[in-house]
């Protein structure tokens, strides 16, 4: 949801196959770029969320999504 794009892209060319170790490492990448965002979208205030278009509730879900929960298009 609150993901750059560049990140993504980057996030999307590193994906291996799944189930092999670079797979695997592949997908903690993916995770930890993610926390990192939910990280960020939690420090915005009111102002901030409104101007992307999002309510403090929608932003604390987010959040609070755990490590392995990113975008289904990353994984490609």
């Amino acid at each position: 949801m609150f993901a750059s794009l560049h990140t993504a892209s980057l996030a999307v060319d590193r994906v291996q196959s799944r189930g092999t170790p670079l797979g695997l490492l592949a997908r903690l990448r993916l995770g930890l770029a993610a926390r990192s965002q939910r990280r960020a979208l939690a420090r915005l205030n009111d102002q901030m969320l409104a101007d992307v278009g999002l309510t403090a509730a929608e932003a604390a879900a987010e959040a609070d999504r755990p490590l392995w929960d990113v975008p289904r298009n990353w994984l490609r």
